[in-house]
């Protein structure tokens, strides 16, 4: 008998670093929170969501059996990743923490960008027979983006 039972998304590098992930985002809001600092329910329930999201995505998306809809699932979790480095910024922004302080949360997630940029491009069977096209995500903020920005690539 097996000492350890697992279901096929637990054995992703990129599951378990979604984990870290998970538990970096609540260390910080849990000290965050101790701070009282005000106006940041929602950037906390919408960072608490998306993190869980990238998991959820995650773990749904390896047990799809349909090739497309794995490569979907694995975007939407892309993007929640993306979603939480944003709500960091918001929370840079709203001078709840620092960049230092956030810097460790944001490696995290761009090792979990890259991963799933990979697994979206093995399972997107419809993209690997047509050129590249540019993301939803970069053509918005490529409009947006002002010298001196965040450098995530």
């Amino acid at each position: 008998m097996p000492t350890s039972i697992q279901f096929d998304h637990e054995k992703l590098e990129v599951y378990q670093l979604e984990l870290e992930i998970l538990t970096w985002v609540t260390d910080l809001m849990i000290e965050i929170r101790a701070t009282q600092h005000p106006h940041l329910r929602e950037t906390f329930d919408q960072l608490d969501r998306a993190s869980l999201s990238i998991l959820l995505n995650t773990a749904e998306g390896n047990g799809k059996r349909a090739t497309q809809q794995r490569a979907r699932y694995f975007d939407d979790a892309r993007g929640s990743a993306m979603e939480c480095a944003a709500c960091l910024d918001a929370l840079v922004a709203k001078r709840a923490t620092t960049k230092q302080r956030i810097a460790g949360g944001k490696a995290l997630l761009i090792r979990i960008v890259s991963i799933l940029c990979k697994l979206v491009e093995r399972f997107d069977v419809g993209a690997a027979n047509s050129v590249p096209a540019e993301s939803r995500t970069s053509r918005r903020t490529s409009t947006r983006t002002k010298p001196g920005g965040y450098d995530h690539g």
